[in-house]
């Protein structure tokens, strides 16, 4: 039996015929960028997440970058996170000229350590990124309690963590601005690139807009009042076609950058964000599988936030004896993916600030440990039994 980590042609196939014709609608259609497929599934998004305002952009890192520089941070400001975490969350804080702060995680949870947050903080210190990495969501209660009391920005870093919740409340609602990856692999994937920003300010939420084109048209023009004070009252033009010829996208008021979500991804995510609550039990119910089926091995199992939902986009185990085992279950045609061999602190393009080996010690331990094993919704109860028993073979 062969297994993949993740299989997206099996996913196609359950939703073929309906993006095969939205695919083809769209090229019928001929409005490629910002028309009614980007329109409505930014609606269609909030309303999932209840959620006021979605503004989707080209990918999860840009959303990461526009949302701080929305914020306003920059060089000479620090911004706390996570070291147990994709690159992308540390790139963007630097990419703005900020500087990340690395804090370490709980070992069970593999979320950012919230008791180790405020001895990080000083003068400097502008934000906190919350990553709710592999799907499990952070402790947004007290990392909000304690930017309340510095009066600090929060993000959240959602990419992983789409359908996800916290004490009920969807993920990407609780914070100033939350971002979303839809990498193919991740929950909700497109078949490319893109991303969203999420927030429940609506003067952020005009920025957001204005930053993701240039900072051009309307909503460039409301983001410069709002940015220096100016109370203006600016009328939408929704006469023009973006696709064809806008002229107001000459008229530049923010310098900003071009990421924007195009038609063909929008058509296809909005098909999918229908399945998503369904593909999130489905994987779920496969968690619970390998849960049961490992709980007499000695391989540490994931662990849910207290009063959170995971959705599990990666399944995470613990070995000691972790790339035998990888090559182990190799053998047997199951492939396994290792997150994250090295934690952000130590990474050699952060070497100027000067992290050492002991900084974050639980980061640290789980780089040597911790690896994936398959998980995505259309996974056979089947396959996951020959997955469990491959490595208790190996035990």
């Amino acid at each position: 039996m062969k297994i993949s980590l993740i299989d997206l042609k099996r996913q196609y196939q359950t939703i073929k015929e309906e993006s095969d014709k939205a695919v083809l609608d769209v090229l019928n259609n001929a409005q490629y960028i910002m028309g009614e497929n980007v329109k409505s599934f930014e609606k269609e998004f909030s309303e999932f997440l209840g959620a006021k305002n979605s503004i989707s952009v080209g990918n999860g890192t840009d959303a990461l970058i526009i949302a701080l520089r929305a914020l306003g941070i920059g060089e000479g400001d620090e911004v706390i996170t996570t070291s147990y975490t994709f690159f992308a969350t540390a790139e963007a804080i630097s990419y703005v000229g900020a500087t990340p702060v690395f804090v370490d995680v709980d070992i069970e949870t593999y979320n950012i350590d919230t008791k180790l947050i405020e001895e990080k903080i000083n003068n400097k210190t502008k934000a906190i990124i919350a990553v709710h990495i592999f799907g499990n969501p952070c402790d947004m209660d007290e990392i909000n309690k304690i930017a309340k009391k510095h009066s600090l920005f929060v993000i959240e870093d959602a990419a992983q963590a789409v359908a996800a919740d916290f004490k009920g409340k969807k993920i990407g609602t609780l914070s100033d601005l939350a971002c979303f990856s839809f990498f193919p692999t991740k929950n909700l994937g497109c078949a490319g690139d893109g991303g969203m920003i999420v927030t429940n300010n609506d003067d952020l939420a005009t920025i957001v807009k204005a930053l993701r084109v240039h900072g051009s048209g309307e909503n460039g023009l409301k983001a410069y009042n709002i940015l220096n004070n100016i109370d203006e009252v600016v009328e939408e033009d929704k006469s023009t076609d973006n696709t064809v010829y806008n002229p107001l996208k000459y008229y530049n008021y923010l310098i900003g950058q071009n990421s924007r979500l195009d038609e063909l991804q929008a058509a296809l995510l909005r098909i999918k964000l229908r399945k998503l609550e369904e593909w999130t039990n489905n994987r779920i119910e496969n968690a619970k599988l390998y849960t049961e089926g490992l709980k007499d091995t000695n391989l540490v199992t994931p662990v849910t936030q207290k009063d959170g939902k995971h959705v599990y986009h990666l399944y995470i185990l613990q070995s000691e004896k972790r790339e035998e085992l990888c090559n182990f279950l190799e053998t047997k045609g199951i492939a396994t993916g290792i997150y994250y061999p090295v934690p952000m602190h130590l990474q050699k393009v952060f070497k100027p600030l000067a992290y050492k080996e002991g900084d974050c010690p639980n980061a640290e331990y789980l780089s040597k440990r911790t690896f994936a094993l398959p998980m995505f919704p259309e996974l056979k109860a089947e396959e996951i039994d020959y997955i469990v028993n491959a490595v208790k073979e190996f035990n």
